[in-house]
This record gives structure tokens, C-alpha cells and sequence, in this order.
């Protein structure tokens, strides 16, 4: 049986999951006016499911809509970087308070699965984008049974925007090494349900990797000084 061609609906979709996991890697620069026909060509696409999908980002809050004059990436700028790991502690407190609350036994051994394999993709610091996808799965299941959707959607989006820092700034091995050593501690805190050592590790946990992420808003800064930042193209 032959496959059916793919919709533009579908195209659409892995556009956008493609779009967004560029925007988020740094792939294009922090203020980069995006260029249609560029676009076009780069991801081999026809404009209606290119227009579907930077529409969907910009809702998203992945890029900024100019009335007339198409999508811009957005800035990195202290003040949104504050905003955004300020809202982290909040919303990720409070899921995790009332995971740990809901959290089965089939919860436990899934949230051990996850460190396990984001500890093994420590070992190999070179496939960092395998590390990325343990690491997001690791914090998503830790919260996961929280009990709102809503909640989690919003956390999410958070997590989305503040990488676009943490993925731009310069690396700090020794930072990162605390930071994977927390998620340890995290496992045993939420084993032994201690909601609130668990929620004040998980807020420190989220301050370290803000001073890390703060280096994106400093290169930014410099770059914006020289004339605008360029992308990892």
C-alpha cells in the first residue's frame, strides 16, 4: 500500500516542531529579522504551512509578529530572564509540592528510569542534544503528576523560553556538575516525600541555571553593541 503524502496540516506541524527546536537551540540570533524565501528554502517548504507555523511560534511566545513586516526573533534581555525564572520557582514549587503529594509507585520507578538515563547522558558531554532530551524528560516526569494540565502547559512554555538563554550562554562545567548532582538530590528528596527540602532544592536548582543563563543576556548585550549578534546558522 502506497503512503499517503503528508497534508499541509502535517507539514505544518513538523515544521513548527522543527522551527521551535531551532529557535530554542540558538540557530538564529536574538533580534534576527527571519527572511521568508530563506526559510523557505532552508526547511524545503511552501508558504502556507511556513506562515501556519511562524504564526503558531509567535503565539507561542517563540517570535515576535511585526504588523506588515514578518517575524522577528526575540531579544534576550535581563529583564525577561528575570521575569521568566522568577515565574519558575513559583509555578515548579508548587507542581512539585503537589507531585510528590499524588505520586504512585509507578511514578517512582519512572522518575528513577528518567535520572538513570539522564545520568548515563552525562557521561557522554559531547551528544548534548541527547543530554537535552533526558534532561527535559527528567524535569517533566519529576512534576508529572501534579494534577493540572494548565499548570504543566505553563511550565512548559517557561522551560522553552528559558533555555533559549541557558542554550546561548557561554558553558560552565563546574555549574553544570552541581546542577547534575541536584537532580540527584532531587530523586531522594521526592522518594522520601520531604516536599519542603525538595521545593526549596528544586528553586536553588533553578538559580544556578539562571546565573548560567544570565551570560546570554551579557553576550547579547556585547554583540548588540557591534552592530547586532550573528546565529549558529
Amino acid at each position: 500500500m502506497r503512503a499517503e503524502a503528508p497534508t499541509a496540516n502535517t507539514t505544518a506541524s513538523q515544521l513548527y516542531t522543527a522551527l521551535k527546536r531551532d529557535l530554542i537551540d540558538g540557530r538564529f540570533a536574538a533580534g534576527q529579522k527571519l527572511a521568508i524565501t530563506t526559510l523557505k528554502q532552508r526547511y524545503r517548504v511552501g508558504l502556507s504551512p511556513l506562515r501556519e507555523a511562524l504564526n503558531r511560534l509567535a503565539a507561542y511566545g517563540l517570535l515576535v509578529q511585526e504588523n506588515q513586516r514578518g517575524f522577528r526573533v526575540p531579544a534576550l534581555t535581563r529583564a525577561e530572564l528575570d521575569d521568566i525564572a522568577e515565574l519558575r520557582q513559583r509555578f515548579e514549587g508548587q507542581a512539585l509540592a503537589q507531585a510528590l503529594e499524588a505520586g504512585d509507585d509507578e511514578w517512582e520507578a519512572g522518575l528513577l528510569a528518567a535520572f538513570h538515563r539522564l545520568k548515563r547522558a552525562d557521561e557522554t558531554p559531547d551528544q548534548l542534544e541527547h543530554w537535552e532530551q533526558m534532561h527535559l524528560q527528567f524535569h517533566r516526569h519529576l512534576l508529572e503528576p501534579c494534577g493540572s494540565p494548565w499548570l504543566l502547559r505553563f511550565i512548559e512554555q517557561l522551560h522553552d523560553q528559558f533555555d533559549r538563554y541557558r542554550r546561548m550562554a557561554p558553558a560552565n562545567n563546574a555549574m553544570r556538575e552541581t546542577l547534575n548532582d541536584q537532580h540527584g538530590q532531587l530523586v531522594d528528596l521526592a522518594m522520601s516525600r520531604d516536599t519542603a527540602a525538595a521545593r526549596a532544592l528544586l528553586e536553588e536548582h533553578i538559580r544556578l541555571s539562571y546565573e548560567v543563563a544570565q551570560g546570554a543576556c551579557q553576550e547579547n548585550e556585547v554583540s548588540e553593541g557591534k552592530g547586532g549578534a550573528t546565529g549558529k546558522a
